[in-house]
């Protein structure tokens, strides 16, 4: 019999045994038709979703763990499956610690595909724990050693992992420019469409949607949706409808992002990406918050769900994620308190590498000062992200963010100033004027040399 069908047999028994229906077995992080094809033996589950079964039906984890793959002799093996299981299971430290024991062993034994498998791994674990810098001289590292078809470090993985630590420390130009020499690369070869291509596609369209090319992103999205769909792989398609939703909610269509939001979790409810899943549930109640509906109710719903699942399996960057959504949907309910808190969570959560980011929970937090009444705070804070965006090149938010920090000095009976801001936010459109010379804003603040200083004293905080 086959191994996945040994599996499933076990678990069908130990569930009837339980007095368990498939629904009550899939809980609310799986599908009752996902039980089904599992005992069925038509899924090979993580390892993650295994000790989760083994919880709801009352036995040991390695009561099904042992099916899950033969017995292996092989100890660095072995350990490279213990390194894999913590890192699903939200332990990266843990991850860490195995992977670099057994590539050090590796090395010392001359088993170079084992050893570059765990610096994959490694890279990996650095990346999930937030350390990214470390995470990207690893990734690029093993770009030298990465390859196409069988090889054990798969170069568009590689590729599409150091694009997301770019794009976390807000260097989008580095990131597309990564990307798109890549994605050309594999098409000269004729290695596209396959799983792969499209996430590297769908992590393309976020980054040109990150710096406000959102013409270039909503054709680049529709590409990938027609690959995913030629290839007819359910995660890849998941992935597309995912992005396409992104740049759809970042163009005013709202009610076009959610219906494509709504495809995406309809495909990952399906699978067993725990992490993924709440990903894409910050992603959708970030958008339900804005739409015409304003569901504040159901968003934060979305988000608690995501929390908890988070907390268990999700890095300190998807954490930061949700609290400060959390943060957005407080302040739509007009609690600037509860804000707040959350707001300065998620940016002891990020630290000090994740420019982007930290630059959109500093304006949520703003907004919650401002409530609060301290408009010093809240201007200070505004201008330090729109600086962050900037730096990121992020121009169409950092151009929102000179706005916001402009209607609130406007407020504030600042005008001059609060003209300064406005400008600013021109600036960053490309908007120039043709008809005057530039002209310095206020002393130590419109100048370029003030808007550098001030970058780098940005870049230089938390």
């Amino acid at each position: 019999m086959a191994e996945s069908q040994t599996l499933g047999s076990r678990i069908r028994r130990l569930r009837r045994e339980a007095g368990l229906s498939q629904m009550d077995l899939a809980g609310e992080n799986l599908s009752p038709s996902y039980i089904s094809l599992l005992e069925a033996g038509k899924r090979t589950p993580s390892p993650e979703v295994l000790e989760q079964i083994a919880a709801r039906l009352g036995c040991a984890p390695g009561q099904l763990l042992e099916l899950l793959a033969p017995e292996r002799h092989d100890t660095l093996q072995t350990d490279l499956r213990y390194a894999e299981i913590s890192l699903r299971n939200g332990d990266p430290k843990t991850a860490l610690g195995t992977y670099s024991a057994v590539r050090d062993k590796a090395a010392a034994a001359g088993q170079d595909g084992i050893r570059l498998t765990a610096e994959y791994g490694v890279a990996q674990a650095l990346e999930h724990d937030g350390r990214l810098e470390e995470a990207a001289d690893r990734y690029q590292a093993l770009l030298d050693h990465a390859g196409y078809g069988q090889s054990l470090i798969p170069r568009l993985a590689v590729a599409v992992a150091l694009c997301r630590c770019y794009r976390e420390t807000g260097d989008l130009a580095h990131a597309i420019d990564l990307a798109n020499a890549t994605l050309e690369e594999a098409r000269a070869l004729r290695l596209t469409p396959t799983v792969l291509g499209v996430e590297l596609l769908a992590t393309l369209v976020g980054l040109y949607c990150e710096r406000g090319d959102l013409h270039r992103a909503a054709a680049l999205a529709r590409t990938a949706i027609e690959e995913a769909e030629g290839i007819d792989d359910r995660k890849a398609l998941g992935a597309a409808y995912w992005n396409a939703g992104v740049v759809a909610h970042r163009g005013g269509a709202s009610a076009d992002a959610l219906l494509l939001l709504e495809r995406a979790l309809a495909i990952y409810s399906e699978g067993d990406d725990a992490r993924a899943l709440s990903r894409l549930r910050n992603a959708y109640a970030s958008v339900l918050m804005q739409s015409e509906s304003g569901d504040i109710a159901e968003a934060k719903s979305q988000l608690v769900r995501s929390a908890e699942t988070l907390a268990d399996h999700g890095s300190t960057v998807d954490m930061a994620y949700c609290e400060t959504a959390l943060a957005r949907a407080c302040l739509l309910e007009s609690d600037p308190r509860q804000a707040g808190e959350h707001a300065r969570r998620a940016l002891e959560l990020l630290g000090s590498g994740h420019r982007l980011e930290t630059a959109r929970t500093l304006l949520v937090l703003a907004g919650a000062q401002l409530q609060l009444g301290d408009a010093e705070a809240a201007e200070a804070g505004c201008e330090r992200a729109a600086l962050l965006l900037e730096a990121s090149e992020a121009d169409r938010q950092a151009a929102s963010a000179w706005n916001d920090l402009g209607e609130l000095l406007e407020r504030s009976g600042r005008t001059e100033r609060a003209v300064w801001a406005f400008r600013q936010s021109l600036r960053c459109l490309g908007q120039r004027s043709s008809l005057l010379p530039a002209a310095d804003g206020p002393a130590g603040a419109g100048s370029a040399a003030g808007r550098a200083g001030a970058a780098g004293a940005a870049d230089r905080g938390r």
